[in-house]
């Protein structure tokens, strides 16, 4: 019997972002905390989803491009792929921007067969929850089996290790 490989593709913005009703500049993007608490904690690779043309540093720029990008349907060139074919589960990391997951998750899934794979997206975000992210990500793939996604605060992200390890190891 073989192994479950595991992979976790996050999407994370470090610099200017909304938490706990202000404007603060982060080291380190929320999504990308929790994305390698699973890592860690699970065993997976771990991608980051980069986009070529990189999003504004302003945060209210940042927030109009990717309303327009969801506005538009656009799926943003990414940087890079990764061979998702030898992985049995993709955790997915991201912040919830206008209500779902950013368009270049979905340009990620959209790119591949995920057939028969189990998807878990983990989703950051100051109130808004999961928001469409589940139905979307389940739409760009078809045939992954997409389970039950978490929503953490990212202000708390780092306060909810032992929340994200147990969801991780479900």
């Amino acid at each position: 019997m073989s192994e479950t490989r595991k992979l976790v593709a996050y999407f994370s913005r470090a610099g200017q972002n909304y938490v706990g009703g202000s404007i603060v500049d982060l080291p380190v993007g929320n999504s990308r905390v929790a994305a390698e608490e699973i890592a860690e904690k699970v065993g997976a690779d771990l991608f980051e989803i980069e986009t070529v043309d990189a999003y504004p540093a302003d945060y209210t720029e940042c927030t109009e491009v990717a309303a327009a990008e969801k506005r538009a349907g656009v799926r943003p060139e990414l940087a890079a792929d990764v061979d998702t074919d030898p992985y049995d589960v993709i955790y997915l990391c991201f912040p919830n921007w206008w209500g779902t997951c950013p368009m270049a998750v979905l340009a990620l899934l959209e790119g591949h067969d995920l057939s028969g794979k189990i998807v878990r997206p983990l989703c950051t975000n100051e109130g808004s929850g999961m928001g469409s992210s589940e139905r979307d990500i389940r739409a760009a793939a078809p045939g992954a089996t997409v389970g039950e996604g978490l929503a953490v605060a990212g202000g708390a992200v780092v306060r909810s290790r032992d929340v994200i390890q147990r969801w991780a190891e479900e």
